[in-house]
């Protein structure tokens, strides 16, 4: 690849990636030779589109969307694993890749064994490598399996081990995919401290994930993609609310097709919708901390059901149960419902920190004991807030009061 200008570490120009995907494939060695001179038939993938960007020099860059938009690809063609179908990829800078679980790990040999061969196919020396080994080990909590095939590692093992070695290459650009996607709380706290020193080490990063808060956190400029074609590029907050709308513009049109698809024959009560609404009953997927927010829930009965109890439970991006609200708890008694209605829940002056909620609604019995209906995921919306070092998920409505030692009671 063609070097980059002095101040762009990875420059994409025009950049398309097709896969052939053949329709035919034989599995034993009898199928091949019998059809060898038959003409085989394939399918076009398009996993990328005319992509143009640059990455500047020291630039923590994030790269978001759904699941198959083509991310994975694009850090791979930069990588130089793929070849593009056409465009153009010019690096200025040596890369470390963090692409995929274990890659260049060899699974017969063992922590220690691959820590100096992957260590040398990112460029250190046996020296640097004997002079990082303890710290390499340490990261990534495996001191009492050193000498155990990475055949029999978990994949929690295989990622931290990865991890750890690619972060001390001599690399001035890192490309991290998803690492924070396996591994416990106590590893995800480590990666957490390591993206703030590169940020501080002005270390050129592009980072895919998922996770729009560590977007927001880390990244100084973020690309969307979605079916391989670039949304918007620019800046995190911005970008992620475009991509957070684009996942609920998906959602609703999915359950539109299960709601349609469902057979609901059986049931005495069906969810029919749930929504979002600001305090004018508008729909509304961001909210500011401290808004209402009213959740309504379109039902149909095709019987009287005898005193349905609503719920709704509000998950995290991470899918921690936040608050869980039903309509018996609350005190409502509603004595019966027949034909089609709706019924609301307003969350008053929403107490929700930043970040990206769901979520999940259920008709039961009096009871609490059988579900009438529900939707997993059937709604979700983002809160956003000027407080940005407000720590956790809910803004508790409390006060702060200083009292010295001789007004103590």
């Amino acid at each position: 690849m063609a070097a980059a200008g002095d101040n762009i570490a990875i420059s994409v120009e025009k950049l398309s990636k097709n896969f052939r995907i053949p329709h035919e494939k034989h599995s034993t060695l009898k199928a091949t030779v019998l059809n060898v001179f038959r003409k085989k038939s394939y399918s076009e993938l398009e996993a990328l589109r005319d992509l143009d960007f640059q990455v500047r020099k020291g630039e923590f860059f994030g790269i978001i969307g759904r699941n198959g938009c083509g991310k994975s690809t694009l850090l791979k063609i930069i990588a130089g694993i793929y070849m593009p179908s056409s465009g153009k990829v010019r690096v200025n800078g040596r890369i470390s890749p963090f692409l995929e679980l274990g890659v260049g790990f060899n699974p017969e040999l063992t922590a220690r064994e691959n820590i100096y061969l992957n260590g040398a196919i990112l460029g250190l020396s046996r020296k640097e490598i004997d002079s990082k080994f303890d710290e390499i080990i340490h990261f990534a909590e495996l001191e009492e399996f050193v000498d155990m095939k990475v055949q029999n590692f978990s994949s929690g093992m295989h990622v931290r081990l990865a991890f750890s070695v690619a972060i001390r290459a001599h690399s001035e650009i890192l490309l991290i995919d998803e690492v924070l996607a396996v591994g416990d709380a106590n590893f995800q706290e480590k990666c957490i401290r390591e993206f703030s020193r590169f940020k501080e080490e002005k270390r050129t990063i592009l980072f895919v994930t998922h996770g729009m808060d560590m977007v927001e956190k880390f990244c100084d400029r973020v690309l969307l993609i979605d079916k391989g074609r670039k949304v918007e590029l620019g800046n995190p907050k911005q970008v992620s609310l475009e991509y957070s709308r684009l996942n609920a513009l998906e959602k609703e049109r999915r359950e539109g097709e299960d709601v349609g698809a469902a057979d609901g024959s059986e049931r005495k009560i069906e969810i029919t919708s749930v929504e979002s609404l600001d305090e004018h009953r508008k729909p509304q997927k961001i909210f500011q901390s401290g808004d209402d927010i009213i959740l309504r829930i379109g039902y149909r009965a095709r019987t009287a059901v005898e005193k349905p109890v609503f719920g709704i439970a509000f998950y995290n991006d991470v899918g921690v149960c936040v608050a869980g609200p039903n309509t018996r708890t609350s005190g409502m008694v509603i004595d019966s419902v027949e034909g089609e209605g709706s019924i609301e829940l307003r969350v008053r002056k929403n107490p929700f920190n930043e970040g990206s909620y769901y979520t999940t609604v259920v008709i039961f019995d009096w009871e609490i004991l059988n579900p009438l209906d529900h939707i997993d995921k059937a709604n979700s919306f983002k809160v956003v807030t000027e407080e940005k070092n407000y720590g956790g998920m809910i803004k508790l409505d409390a006060a702060w009061e200083n009292r010295p030692a001789e007004d103590a009671p």
